[in-house]
């Protein structure tokens, strides 16, 4: 995903300091809650369930966490999250897509557009740039668990449109109504994956300046410091030179 898995791969490079890992928990189990609580709370009957508690897994929550968080869903007094999406323009007019699970809608959308103001872009309204990206599903899995070859073949008897692969992984990307079915032909292959879920992937990236990307960086980084911010992506691409400055 351009500018955003960039980032996310700069930020696993530093490594996570506990309050970061906390607040990354926080928001795994609200997911979690939601997943449960929208629909059964068995991950086997529960797509979007099951793809938050790999996600979950993924960033090696503990079990006792996951179930607390599924459980959540059923008692009286869980808090009623709302699902929003706010887009717009970062520096140098990349677009930017904000998913948000909040209890206080006034509350996030001020703080939102606070991060774009002060970045120097603005919140646009719904619909302003989300056309410029495909909302489609995404499995992942390490780059151990097959070749490029083998996991091409097995993503188009899969049923899926496209395979990314490189030393940090393997991407298959699908419609996104077939995310589920998709999933579990590749499971019967190669196992569980490290991540499977709905994404907004970009038609096209914008390469930015150093200067740029840095402040695109600290935009992306303040979103997702957001309490109530569950994904941020954006259609820019950094240069090799701030990735490894920002990576070392």
């Amino acid at each position: 995903m351009a500018g955003h898995s960039q980032f996310k791969n700069i930020m696993h490079r530093k490594g996570k300091q506990d309050a970061v890992r906390s607040k990354l928990f926080s928001k795994l189990a609200r997911e979690i809650t939601v997943s449960a609580k929208l629909g059964l709370p068995d991950p086997n009957m529960n797509a979007r369930l099951r793809a938050a508690i790999l996600a979950a897994r993924a960033e090696n929550m503990p079990k006792d966490n996951i179930e607390r968080a599924i459980k959540k869903a059923s008692g009286a007094d869980t808090e009623n999250y709302e699902e929003i999406r706010y887009e717009g323009y970062g520096p140098g007019g990349v677009a930017v897509i904000v998913e948000a699970l909040t209890d206080n809608r006034n509350r996030t959308a001020s703080e939102v557009r606070s991060y774009f103001t002060k970045s120097g872009g603005n919140l646009a309204e719904t619909g302003a740039v989300s056309f410029m990206f495909d909302r489609v599903g995404a499995v992942e899995y390490d780059a151990a668990k097959a070749d490029a070859d083998a996991m091409m073949e097995a993503a188009i008897e899969a049923g899926a449109d496209d395979v990314s692969s490189s030393e940090d992984g393997h991407e298959v990307i699908c419609a996104a109504e077939s995310l589920f079915e998709v999933q579990k032909a590749l499971e019967a292959k190669f196992g569980e994956p490290r991540k499977a879920s709905l994404i907004w992937r970009p038609q096209n990236t914008i390469a930015v300046d150093d200067e740029t990307g840095e402040k695109l960086l600290r935009l992306v980084e303040n979103l997702e410091d957001n309490d109530d911010v569950q994904t941020v992506t954006a259609n820019f691409e950094l240069s090799d030179a701030l990735i490894a400055k920002m990576s070392a």
